[in-house]
């Protein structure tokens, strides 16, 4: 079989790539920092973090000096970039090939609208990693990763990724329902875009009883519309979405929560990728492309949503800097729902 081709070579992508080097597979990195590409070229991707620490060997491109036709790739960027990349990427993909969208948000919509359905891989990432530097990525630590037919269908090629990312993450799950995964974590990245109004780690917010009550509220948000378009969304590292449900006992929306906490206080990563986009890259987040789908479907099905139009403005106020980060922000969403 043809390399696989992993399109962004950062968190996700870059380990993701890093493991599958390991388990003795041939991989072609694309991404479109010069600096990066450079450093693989020159002395391979550095992973560090307590899972494992290697140094793998793959070629690197620029997106516009990539050359050939691949049948396994699988797309990692940023949400808000996907577009753009599925654009770029699928003249290399076989007629018979597929794009695994190792993302967050619902990317496979976009991906599928320039590639195909039938080209189009749901997938499912919840692991902690970061990009550090050219040339470096940090696995900090493990989490869902999940495989699924946008239909939800048992075909020989899923069985095939499956196998796969079980090279990656021994407890990877292949599923019937990876819309239902994807909703699920559309509500939880929710309340990791709350956590990031602060400069609390994510398990002292999720932690905080005054934090509590307002990302219940955020949560229940994008449950409902999950529930009004009959999405049935998945449990995962903790996460209950049933628990930001509206008829759920207070006791199991805190059992979620403090499932939660306990869960990422033993990850490396203390905080999240978006609060390491305001905080430390200075540069624009995903809010747009994973809270934005919320508010524009609860619109088409006449549900309002103002928290989540709020926490939108909000993060963009931080990205602008207009805004500081302050655990006050999260009192101030709160107001959003009167």
């Amino acid at each position: 079989m043809s390399p696989i081709l992993i399109w962004g070579a950062g968190a996700i992508g870059g380990t993701l790539g890093a493991a599958f080097v390991r388990a003795g597979h041939e991989v072609v990195f694309v991404d479109n920092v010069q600096a990066h590409v450079d450093a693989i070229n020159a002395k391979g991707l550095t992973i560090t973090g307590p899972i494992f620490e290697d140094t793998v060997k793959a070629p690197a491109f620029l997106p516009e000096d990539l050359e050939g036709v691949f049948e396994r790739s699988f797309l990692c960027v940023k949400a808000h970039h996907t577009e753009a990349a599925a654009k770029a990427m699928v003249d290399h993909i076989a007629s018979d090939g597929y794009i695994v969208s190792a993302q967050n948000g619902l990317n496979e919509r976009d991906i599928a609208r320039i590639a195909g359905d039938h080209r189009v891989i749901g997938c499912f990432v919840n692991f902690g990693a970061d990009y550090l530097e050219p040339g470096k990525v940090t696995y900090s630590g493990h989490g869902a990763v999940v495989v699924g037919e946008l239909d939800g269908s048992a075909t020989d090629r899923i069985a095939e990724i499956y196998t796969l990312m079980l090279a990656f993450e021994p407890k990877a799950i292949l599923t019937d329902n990876i819309w239902g995964y994807l909703w699920g974590k559309l509500i939880y990245g929710a309340l990791l875009f709350g956590t990031a109004l602060t400069d609390d780690s994510i398990a002292d917010v999720l932690d905080n009883p005054a934090a509590r009550p307002v990302l219940r509220k955020l949560a229940l948000e994008v449950a409902t519309v999950a529930a009004l378009g009959n999405i049935r969304p998945e449990a995962f590292d903790g996460f209950d979405p049933a628990a930001f449900g509206p008829t759920a006992p207070p006791e199991q929306t805190d059992k979620s929560f403090d499932d939660m906490v306990a869960h990422n206080r033993k990850s490396a990563k203390s905080h999240s990728g978006i609060w390491r986009d305001l905080a430390v890259r200075k540069r624009k987040t995903e809010v747009d492309a994973q809270v934005g789908p919320v508010v524009e479907i609860g619109r088409e099905v006449k549900l309002e949503t103002p928290l989540a139009a709020r926490l939108i403005a909000m993060i963009h106020e931080i990205e602008e800097g207009k805004r500081p980060l302050a655990l006050e922000n999260i009192a101030e969403l709160g107001g959003s729902a009167r």
